[in-house]
């Protein structure tokens, strides 16, 4: 999984006069748990805007006074009125400790249930995987190809080499839903058969 690098510069007082300061700066306060201690720091607001505004999912490098820690973004807090973010809480990153991190799901692939006039539900956007950190995915691939009017596609079906889904097996991520438009996929089928006949029966 790709990674975004934040400086930041410790905290030396955590009191609320301090951390005033710090937002009319135009700094965000943070901390950093997992390790031995909690760790306090302060980082600029621009620096969390790749990792915050996309629909994309990455890690942290968190880079205080020389020292680089790896992490994944736990909660973030905005304000009420201007929506500026006002906290950033961190959980460090270590190699042979699993994580568990909401993954997007990226679709590939032309189902044939939609060609034919269905409605394509993307029921989960997201799903949350528990893998080593080098074996987090950036998205988890979910193929469509097969999906006819009424199909769907399940978590047990997707693949999931180096990871594992938190979700049941028969968790629904897309399916196909009929609609008033839709033709039906068997008379398409029947129609296609019916015409590669047709030139043998001349």
């Amino acid at each position: 999984m790709k990674s975004i690098t934040i400086k930041g510069s410790k905290r030396e007082s955590v009191g609320k006069v301090a951390t005033k300061a710090l937002r009319n700066a135009g700094m965000v306060p943070c901390v950093i748990y997992g390790g031995d201690k909690a760790m306090h720091f302060s980082a600029e607001e621009l620096a969390f805007k790749k990792l915050v505004y996309t629909p994309n999912v990455y890690t942290a490098t968190i880079s205080v006074d020389g020292q680089k820690i790896p992490a994944i973004l736990k909660d973030i807090q905005f304000h009420p009125v201007s929506d500026k973010i006002i906290h950033a809480d961190f959980y460090q990153l270590f190699d042979d400790k699993e994580i568990t991190m909401k993954i997007p799901v990226q679709l590939t692939g032309t189902s044939p249930g939609v060609l034919n006039g269905g409605s394509l539900r993307f029921t989960n956007r997201k799903l949350r995987v528990k893998a080593l950190p080098a074996n987090l995915p950036d998205f988890v691939t979910a193929d469509i190809s097969a999906l006819k009017i009424g199909s769907k596609l399940v978590v047990a079906s997707l693949a999931n080499e180096g990871y594992t889904f938190m979700h049941p097996d028969n968790t629904v991520v897309v399916q196909v839903r009929t609609s008033r438009n839709a033709t039906d996929d068997a008379e398409d089928e029947e129609a296609e058969a019916t015409e590669a006949a047709a030139p043998a029966a001349e």
